[in-house]
């Protein structure tokens, strides 16, 4: 894929951080965009930022947590565009808290909202791709899908659920000319440590150290836009610390351990 212009591009978790950031670049490049997340005052602001219309992009908001009427959703996207080519699964919440402190129903909020959600989001979308042939599917997992962290038990299980399902998917969809990219990043300076639940389930409102010194959201975007490019199954995006921390696991996984117990928890 060389160009996004005309493409119909579908992002959740499109009003703040990574999937803002994407949303401005695809619509440099003329792509027609799908705007979801819970805040539709905040997507009609992304919109009007980044110079899109109604035109060229729709405001259709959405709540991961209690997805119930994906064919509704599927269906407004067909009736405005009909099609959708790239569909990007960038909505999600993290964790800041102990497992042994997090009720269990924290835990399955976590799920519903990074795993059952993009996975209910992609099977609606997935008719409407196989009938045509062609399509791309984006899911941004994090570093957190490679290797457990403190503070993030429920959370770290969701985006490696996440692989589990859409490595998967890819090797089911192979035939009917369908990618499916895994999006790896590390710490990139968002909102995702505020917006964190705790084990009460309410907001942590603190933004971490390491995520405030972490990659610039717009310079992630443009890495996995490079990465959708390349027609790459998954990239790790990050600093060389936090991507030679994965390699680390994969190949000395007992050295790993004993070095990841030693960082700050945050």
């Amino acid at each position: 894929m060389t160009s996004f212009k005309g493409k119909i591009v579908w992002i959740t978790g499109a009003s703040s951080g990574i999937g803002e950031a994407l949303v401005k670049t695809l619509a440099k490049e003329g792509a027609l965009l799908v705007l979801s997340s819970r805040r539709e005052e905040e997507l009609r602001r992304v919109q009007q930022s980044c110079g899109l219309t109604d035109d060229t992009s729709l405001i259709l908001p959405l709540d991961l947590e209690n997805l119930d009427d994906t064919n509704r959703l599927i269906q407004c996207v067909i009736s405005r565009f009909g099609a959708v080519d790239i569909l990007i699964n960038n909505g999600g919440v993290s964790q800041r808290s102990f497992a042994k402190d997090t009720p269990l129903q924290v835990d399955r909020r976590l799920m519903e909202v990074d795993y059952f959600g993009p996975v209910a989001l992609t099977k609606s979308v997935l008719p409407f791709m196989i009938r045509r042939k062609q399509g791309q599917i984006v899911v941004i997992s994090s570093v957190s899908g490679k290797f457990g962290f403190f503070l993030r038990s429920s959370y770290s299980s969701a985006k490696h659920a996440l692989h589990g399902f859409f490595e998967s998917l890819r090797m089911e969809l192979f035939e009917d000319n369908i990618e499916v990219l895994l999006v790896c990043p590390g710490r990139i300076s968002t909102n995702i440590s505020i917006n964190a639940l705790t084990a009460d389930g309410k907001q942590y409102n603190r933004m971490s150290a390491g995520q405030a010194q972490g990659m610039s959201a717009a310079l992630c975007a443009k890495k996995i836009i490079h990465a959708m490019r390349q027609r790459k199954q998954e990239v790790i995006i990050g600093s060389a610390k936090e991507v030679f921390a994965v390699k680390l696991k994969r190949f000395f996984p007992v050295f790993f351990s004993s070095m990841i117990r030693k960082q700050k928890i945050e």
